[in-house]
């Protein structure tokens, strides 16, 4: 499980003053992108390889709201990994640990041409990384 840290931004909350719901996603995505990095895989780094990576689906479960400047920290988690599709796990806190969003995200991996990779024999460094997170 890997941590990211995220400080709501005034021009994330909405006319009620609380955090608008679509910007969860997005902070998924943000979160998403740092575990990858963590692992040492940054985002540069799989396109450099000509790696690109979809959301394929997204779900959200909205629990408490979030005001600016609120700091929120997410955890993300590999729920299940196939080799070709990647479905993670977040779970938002605020600073008191209380669960404000939990989520899951799916994700392909496919070479530039749209086509799925085989990351067992194409990649397997990176294949066992996302292997071994899984819990």
């Amino acid at each position: 499980m890997k941590e990211y840290i995220h400080t709501v931004q005034y021009y994330e909350t909405d006319k009620m003053q609380i955090t608008h719901h679509s910007n969860y996603i997005r902070w998924m995505e943000e979160a998403r992108i740092d575990f990858l990095a963590q692992m040492g895989w940054p985002f540069d780094k799989l396109e450099g390889l000509g790696i690109v990576s979809p959301v394929l689906s997204v779900n959200c479960d909205y629990k408490l709201t979030t005001t600016f400047p609120e700091t929120i920290f997410i955890n993300v988690r590999v729920k299940e990994f196939k080799g070709v599709k990647l479905f993670l796990e977040y779970e938002m806190k605020n600073k008191d640990g209380k669960v404000v969003c939990v989520g899951t995200t799916g994700h392909a991996f496919l070479n530039a041409k749209g086509r799925p990779i085989r990351m067992k024999q194409d990649y397997p460094e990176l294949y066992q990384l996302l292997s071994t997170d899984e819990q």
